[in-house]
């Protein structure tokens, strides 16, 4: 099934989950986590949100965010701070 991301300024794109990974793993390397560790929980999230948005045609990339935000805190709120402090504002 296609899911349609509302992005911040209103424009619709398809959902693309290696975004998801590529961002989560970008915070667990910037925790100095072991490139193995990161995968993990990169991966670990990335999973968790698809089962999330798995029944939605659209989804904010908002809901997205703070969403990858409670998974990663479970795995280590060191590595959820960095991914919520250095989100791209452009």
């Amino acid at each position: 099934m296609k899911i349609h991301l509302v992005k911040r300024k209103g424009h619709l794109e398809k959902f693309d989950e290696r975004k998801v990974y590529a961002s989560c793993y970008a915070a667990c390397l910037s925790g100095h986590l072991k490139k193995e560790k990161a995968e993990k929980i990169a991966a670990a999230v990335t999973r968790d949100v698809n089962k999330w948005i798995k029944d939605r045609k659209k989804v904010s990339s908002n809901d997205i965010f703070r969403l990858a935000i409670q998974l990663l805190k479970k795995h280590d709120a060191e590595i959820a701070f960095l991914y919520e402090t250095h989100r791209d504002i452009s």
